[in-house]
C-alpha cells in the first residue's frame, strides 16, 4: 500500500508515519515531491492497522497497491526517473543513444566505431564482450578482453559504455571497465543474476524477455531495485509471436504502457527486434514518436564481415543519417538530442 501525505505535510509528521511502519518491521519507500510526499510499504501489510494510519497528523488517504512490484511501481514513485550513466544520463526529456558493434571483436575495430558514432550524436557506446548465442559454435565473445578495449574506447571519446553479463564474474569483470551492465533478453528471468546486477553498484539496463508480459518484466526490475538499486533502465527488443517476416515483433504500445505503470526509464532496441538493417530506421523513428527515452542501435564498419548479427547493423553512413532524420522526431515530442 502507499499513504498519500497531506500537501506541505510536515516532516516530523512523515517522520511519524515511518516510525510507526518501521517499528512494525515492514520497509519505507519515500517519494517527495514539491508538495505531496507519498509513502510505500513494503512486507507484510497485515502487521499495520489502517485504522491507526489514517488518523496520523497529515495522512490525506490510503492507497492500496494490487500489483506485487511495488519499488518499480509509479504509484510508489509518482516522479518519472533520471538515470545516470557514467558522462550522460537516460531519461529527462532528452534523447540517449546507444550505438556500436553487437559484439566486440577487435581493439581497432572498437575505437574506429566509437569515433564514429559519437560523431554521430550516440552518447553510449554499447559492445558485447559476453555473447550469449543460439549456437554454441557461434562466437561467445571476447570476455574481460573485449572489455578493457571497452574502457580504452571511453577514454579517448568521452563516450559512456555499456556491456552484457551473463554470470557472476562477468558482473566483477564489468564493474572495473564499464559505466553500465546489461541483463539481455534470456536472462530477464534469472533472479539469481538480477540480484547479483543490483548489488553491483552499476546502472543496469534489463531487457525485455522474449515471451515476458509487462508485469513478469516490471518483477524482473523489482528484483534488482530490491537490493538497493534504484538506477535501472527497461528497454523493448521485440517479443516472439507467430509472425515471421521480422526476427521478433517489436512492441511499441509497450512504451506508453509502461509509462502509466512505471517511473522507469525506457529505451527501444530496433536492431534486435527486427533482425534486418532495412527496418531499423523507420522503427527508430516511431521509437521516437512514442516518446522512448533513447534507442539501441547496433552499428559495425564492416556489417557483411561481423562476428555477430551482421544483418541488422547499420554501416556508419546509414546511422549518421539516421540520427540526422530523428532530430525532427525529437522535436515533435519535446526532446532534445
Amino acid at each position: 500500500m502507499i499513504i498519500v501525505m497531506k500537501p506541505q505535510a510536515s516532516d516530523q509528521s512523515i517522520h511519524a508515519v515511518t516510525k510507526y511502519i518501521e517499528d512494525n518491521g515492514l520497509q519505507v519507500h519515500l517519494s517527495q515531491g514539491e508538495e505531496v510526499t507519498i509513502i510505500g510499504i513494503v512486507g507484510d501489510k497485515s502487521r499495520l492497522s489502517t485504522e491507526n494510519l489514517i488518523i496520523f497528523k497529515d495522512v490525506d488517504r490510503i492507497v492500496p497497491v494490487t500489483e506485487s512490484y511495488k519499488l518499480a511501481n509509479r504509484k510508489f514513485h509518482p516522479e518519472a526517473t533520471t538515470v545516470k550513466v557514467g558522462n550522460t544520463s537516460i531519461g529527462s526529456g532528452n534523447l540517449t543513444i546507444m550505438a556500436g558493434p553487437c559484439a566486440v571483436e577487435t581493439e581497432e575495430q572498437l575505437m574506429c566505431i566509437a569515433r564514429a558514432v559519437k560523431a554521430a550524436g550516440a552518447t553510449i557506446l554499447r559492445g558485447g564482450a559476453y555473447k550469449p548465442r543460439t549456437s554454441p559454435y557461434s562466437f561467445q565473445g571476447l570476455e574481460e578482453e573485449g572489455l578493457r578495449y571497452m574502457q580504452k574506447a571511453k577514454a579517448e571519446t568521452g563516450l559512456s559504455t555499456i556491456c552484457e553479463v551473463v554470470s557472476l564474474d562477468a558482473i566483477e569483470a564489468a564493474v572495473k571497465y564499464v559505466d553500465m551492465i546489461q541483463i539481455g533478453a534470456r536472462n530477464m528471468q534469472n533472479f539469481i543474476l538480477l540480484k547479483e546486477a543490483g548489488q553491483s553498484g552499476l546502472p543496469v539496463l534489463l531487457k525485455r524477455g522474449l515471451c515476458a508480459t509487462v508485469d513478469e518484466w516490471l518483477n524482473a526490475a523489482e528484483y534488482i531495485i530490491a537490493e538497493g538499486n534504484p538506477n535501472v533502465v527497461l528497454c523493448e527488443r521485440g517479443i516472439r509471436t507467430f509472425e515471421t517476416s521480422t526476427r521478433n515483433t517489436l512492441d511499441l504500445s509497450v512504451v506508453p504502457v509502461l509509462r502509466t505503470k512505471t517511473h522507469l526509464p525506457v529505451i527501444v532496441d530496433p536492431s534486435h527486434s527486427t533482425g534486418s538493417y532495412r527496418y531499423v530506421a523507420p522503427m527508430a523513428k516511431a521509437a521516437v514518436a512514442c516518446d522512448a527515452d533513447g534507442l539501441m542501435i547496433e552499428v559495425h564498419n564492416d556489417p557483411a564481415h561481423a562476428l555477430s548479427d551482421g544483418p541488422q547493423s547499420l554501416t556508419f553512413e546509414k546511422f549518421k543519417k539516421l540520427t540526422d532524420e530523428l532530430r525532427p522526431f525529437c522535436q515533435l515530442v519535446k526532446r532534445s538530442f
